[in-house]
């Protein structure tokens, strides 16, 4: 099994939550939030910040959270992932794309009610615990898990169920 820990930044402004445009590896689109993959060595929190400035300009001088937490597990995939959320409490510098990795190709503040448009038919692991964070802005305090199981081993046909964590 391949193990991913990834950082997740919530950048909240005047105009909306920063959303990132991702190019897949099969040439599909997605909005996301921004983050990524932390290095192995690097801090959550210092990976994080790396991970936004590289895809937006943008650079995060204080953070808050996790305000959720998310699992995911691709057993047929040979694959799990683990994902904090954070909120950006403050940050500094030009929204502007560079994403040196090449996934990044649009970044913008997106109005809270349009969100849901921008993130219709992505992964439900993101999907979900953004949406309930963007209707209750819960903060860090009341940090919540989220857990999913993917099923099946073509990327095309898997099918993502969201586990029961209190029976």
């Amino acid at each position: 099994m391949r193990d991913w820990v990834v950082g997740g930044a919530l950048i909240v402004s005047d105009d909306g939550l920063l959303l990132v445009q991702n190019r897949r590896r099969n040439g599909s689109h997605d909005w996301t939030p921004p983050g990524g993959v932390i290095d192995a060595g690097e801090s959550l929190i210092d990976g994080l910040t790396r991970e936004v400035e590289e895809e937006t300009g943008l650079r995060v001088t204080e953070w808050a959270g996790p305000v959720y937490e998310v699992r995911c597990e691709a057993p047929d995939l040979g694959w799990r992932l683990r994902v904090e959320a954070h909120v950006a409490v403050s940050y500094e510098g030009e929204l502007h794309v560079d994403d040196p990795d090449g996934i990044v190709v649009d970044a913008r503040f997106v109005d809270v009610g349009a969100c849901a448009g921008h993130l219709d038919g992505g992964h439900p692991w993101v999907c979900e615990p953004l949406s309930d964070w963007l209707a209750e802005r819960w903060d860090h305090a009341e940090s919540r898990p989220y857990v999913f199981l993917v099923a099946g081993a073509e990327p095309a046909d898997v099918v993502v169920t969201r586990a029961d964590l209190h029976p």
